[in-house]
């Protein structure tokens, strides 16, 4: 879609107000101008000489006409150009609010299929920072997503992002951590997000494209044939990239048995604690959270949902325990919970127990008044730890005023 303007000015220039590019860019104030605005520009008038000879030609009334048109042109798109600039600022710019750029929902009821997206989105839900979403699809000025804007400021990249927060909010979910524990986070985020990602990324949009299509967010006569241009280009940028990174060059089955090993280090890492570090959350949990997501919710009957919904069930509790507590609005068929029971005997699939929501008023009792032991003769369930405490449970009462001290 293209307009342009021009009237004359002057004996000597034309002012012409350019063509239409783009509905879609940066806010005003920043370096990056909205291209939908256009540009005026003189140029000099022997370069629109047929212009002017044209007007010179007609009569005084046709004259009037040309430059009362050209003027009316101009002032609406003058108008257009506030109003949007005004709905932008109304959308975006409010005061102390932080806004999340992310791409679109996906079909699947999961909040996205970028790890990355996920993980920041879980992160601010864990801070308890309020936010606003902005699926514009547009990237950062560097290319990433998922990127923020907190007072005309942009920062990428989910590791600078936190690190911007924590300095200008003064929060962190990491401040009861010793320095050693601080260490093997960073080892642990390293591990899921430049290595252990690119393995799911290859079983997401390389291995299993066709239903990843499937899950796209496209509306319009056209939807079917955007999703495959959509999904066949991105499975060739990670295909480029996974080539580029290393382990692109290796055949599918080495892919595969990577991404095993890391799922196994993390079940080792996890144990039967209810988060990485322990009993509270820190932010590894966001990052490996998002990591393993595509394995429990958009990666069904594959190898990593296999796996961890079978071998390494700690990891689907974890999982499940975050979904529940941080993303409420986060539907998910729990008849999709099972497994492959490995005990002598079992010949059908098992189900996972019951994991549905636990209020806070029955956890906290639970908890203050009813003492979790199991007589000698009975082992303990296949929900509990060796302390009888329940692998499943929300903690949302009992950590509740975690989140209240790191507003302090």
């Amino acid at each position: 879609m293209y307009w342009r303007v021009g009237f004359a000015w002057t004996r000597s220039c034309v002012v012409d107000l350019g063509q239409n590019q783009s509905f879609s860019s940066g806010l005003q104030g920043f370096d990056e101008q909205l291209s939908f605005y256009g540009y005026i520009i003189a140029y000099p008038l022997q370069d629109y000489g047929g212009i002017m000879s044209a007007l010179g030609s007609d009569s005084w009334w046709r004259k009037t006409l040309y430059l009362t048109g050209g003027a009316l042109l101009a002032a609406a798109a003058y108008l257009l150009h506030e109003l949007l600039a005004i709905r932008k600022e109304e959308e975006l710019d409010s005061k102390d609010a932080i806004i999340l750029h992310q791409f679109s929902r996906p079909k699947t009821g999961a909040p996205s299929l970028s790890p990355f997206c996920l993980k920041m989105e879980t992160y601010l839900r864990m801070i308890d920072l309020p936010y606003q979403n902005y699926f514009d699809g547009k990237l950062s000025p560097q290319g990433k997503m998922p990127w923020i804007e907190y007072n005309q400021e942009q920062v990428c990249g989910t590791e600078f992002i936190i690190d911007f927060l924590e300095e200008r909010l003064g929060v962190s979910l990491n401040k009861s951590l010793t320095p050693q524990e601080k260490a093997m986070s960073r080892a642990i985020t390293k591990m899921v997000e430049e290595h252990f990602y690119w393995t799911i990324a290859y079983c997401q949009w390389v291995d299993n494209l066709e239903e990843t299509q499937k899950m796209l967010s496209v509306s319009g006569p056209l939807s079917d044939v955007l999703k495959w241009i959509l999904s066949h280009l991105t499975g060739g940028i990670i295909k480029r990239e996974m080539y580029g990174h290393g382990i692109g060059r290796f055949s599918k089955e080495e892919v595969y048995a990577l991404m095993e090993k890391d799922m196994r280090t993390l079940a080792t890492l996890l144990g039967d604690k209810k988060y990485l570090m322990g009993s509270k959350l820190s932010t590894v949990d966001a990052a490996v959270f998002s990591q393993l997501a595509p394995a429990m919710w958009t990666l069904p009957g594959t190898r990593p949902e296999q796996l961890i919904k079978g071998e390494l069930i700690n990891l689907a509790m974890y999982c499940e325990r975050i979904r529940r507590r941080f993303w409420p609005d986060w539907f998910v068929d729990l008849e999709d919970f099972c497994y492959n029971d490995t005990t002598e005997g079992s010949d059908s699939p098992s189900k996972l127990p019951d994991l549905g929501l636990y209020s806070r008023t029955d956890t906290f009792q639970d908890e203050t008044h009813t003492s979790h032991t199991h007589t000698p003769q009975d082992p303990p369930s296949p929900g509990s730890d060796p302390t009888g405490h329940s692998l499943y449970d929300s903690d949302m009462d009992t950590e509740c005023s975690e989140i209240d001290q790191l507003k302090c």
